[in-house]
């Protein structure tokens, strides 16, 4: 009996511990894939001089056709296993996609913000900008595609 009770109490403790350590690793799987995709809309400006249409099909070895709106992780995950979605919208006009066939040829889309909301509610949706912001935060609500709000509101950067 006493057995069972130790063996109960070191699980008590290590789960919650296990917990959070899948938690922190889908947080780094997310800042690596980010991170990934900035390098990508970079090297798509300096041939195209423009971040408009841009599209991660080639990254991920999508064939070519339909935009891909938004990338998975982890990559070829469905339902419930999906634990980010990121999407990246024009900074000037976070409402479209750097795809939408809507933008007029004038807007150049000359900035990007991409965001990670996370299916997980114990964990953070995060938030990267083509001007350098990169921040995140457990409150959903306050991460939107211009700022994750403050830091008395549990914004961290990154």
């Amino acid at each position: 009996m006493i057995v069972v009770a130790i063996i109960a109490i070191i699980a008590a403790i290590a789960f919650p511990s296990y917990q959070e350590y899948a938690r922190r690793a889908d947080v780094s799987m997310v800042q690596q894939e980010m991170q990934k995709i900035a390098e990508q809309l970079e090297r798509h400006k300096a041939k195209n001089f423009t971040y408009r249409g841009f599209d991660p099909n080639y990254i991920y070895d999508v064939p070519a056709g339909t935009p891909l709106n938004s990338v998975t992780l982890p990559r070829g995950a469905t339902g419930s296993a999906i634990k980010y979605t990121i999407t990246i919208r024009d900074a000037e006009d976070p409402t479209k996609l750097l795809t939408d066939a809507s933008i007029p040829p004038v807007i150049r889309a000359r900035a990007w913000t991409m965001k990670a909301e996370g299916s997980d509610t114990r964990n953070y949706d995060l938030l990267m900008t083509s001007a350098g912001l990169r921040c995140k935060n457990k409150t959903k609500s306050l991460v939107t595609y211009t700022d994750c709000g403050s830091v008395s509101a549990g914004r961290e950067e990154w």
